[in-house]
């Protein structure tokens, strides 16, 4: 009998919450038994969910612990009876579901059931926590932060400031893609654009003169490649469950600018140039300071090697065995 069985989203639907979460149970399973599964579909609409629900059910684990990933907090539906946990990364859904009758159905499955039925909830910020209990009135939850892969590690570069590359990691609505290229139009620089582009997004680029390529479907080492070439990583997003991009940038020596709200705030420690994602004019400022004042910069980067060993892979896997061992 395994000890722990994961359940995960299907990677259709994004590869972000099982990247970090196999940060952990890659080390997980060298202490404990472990089986894992992905649900076989990866949409939301109620044939699919149902399907998911079956699923779980069928492969759930009756003696030892289920551990829902992220996402898919519904699937806790298929395991009353059984020992569960359940990581809730954000509450995105609630954020931009308009329809009343969608967004009723969607907390009351996605959110209320979910976290009333469940044995053990965590958060991987503080932020998602408060958030959270805005939804339900349970006490035990647990905070246990994402750990940044060991793949990134430090590499110092030479700092261009006639040119710098400035990395945005995503172009989904919340990243704010679009105050960040209005920021960069007056600042020589290459903007270096990790996720697809809608049409929008281009046309914008193309009117704010702005010199960027993409790329995305990247490897993991891919990934790490774009953090070592660049100068600056800029994430000043509006909306966030933790915000991986601080501290993979923190562990190879980036220096990074990001937004002055939660969870970055959080994450980031004093490693960072914090910013009004909603401010334009303070964004372009900010990126200046970095380009221009040497000792800011070099002050960011060392702090952020500080702040990164807070997550860890082995501190944090070392939670959740302690958490696994609770049960």
């Amino acid at each position: 009998m395994k000890e722990i069985t994961y359940f995960h989203r299907n990677l259709k639907a994004g590869f972000s919450i099982d990247k970090v979460s196999q940060t952990y149970i890659k080390k997980v399973e060298k202490q404990l038994s472990v089986e894992q599964f992905y649900v076989p579909c990866y949409r939301a609409d109620p044939v699919s969910c149902l399907r998911n629900l079956w699923f779980v059910f069928k492969h759930r684990n009756k003696k030892g612990i289920n551990h829902v990933t992220g996402d898919i907090h519904y699937t806790i539906l298929a395991l009353v009876g059984c020992k569960s946990i359940l990581t809730v990364h954000d509450t995105c859904l609630l954020k931009y579901v308009r329809n009343p009758i969608k967004k009723f159905i969607t907390k009351l499955f996605w959110y209320k059931l979910p976290f009333k039925i469940v044995n053990q909830l965590i958060c991987i910020s503080e932020n998602t926590k408060n958030e959270i209990l805005k939804i339900t009135q349970r006490k035990n939850i647990k905070i246990i932060h994402n750990a940044v892969d060991s793949l990134f590690q430090p590499v110092p570069k030479d700092f261009s400031k006639e040119k710098p590359i400035i990395l945005q990691i995503g172009t989904g609505w919340n990243k704010n893609l679009l105050n960040i290229a209005s920021a960069l139009s007056s600042i020589p620089c290459d903007l270096r654009i990790i996720g697809k582009l809608s049409l929008e997004q281009q046309e914008f680029l193309k009117n704010e003169h702005i010199n960027y390529s993409m790329s995305f479907n990247l490897t993991d080492r891919e990934i790490v490649e774009e953090y070592k070439n660049c100068d600056i990583v800029c994430f000043c997003s509006i909306f966030e469950g933790f915000g991986m991009p601080i501290i993979e940038a923190q562990a190879v020596g980036r220096a990074i600018i990001t937004s002055n709200i939660e969870p970055m705030s959080e994450i980031a420690g004093y490693g960072a140039l914090f910013v009004n994602p909603q401010n334009i004019c303070e964004i372009r400022n900010g990126v200046l300071s970095i380009i221009q004042d040497d000792l800011l910069r070099n002050t960011i980067i060392q702090n952020g090697y500080k702040n990164v060993k807070h997550f860890n892979p082995i501190s944090i896997t070392q939670k959740y065995i302690e958490l696994y061992q609770q049960f």
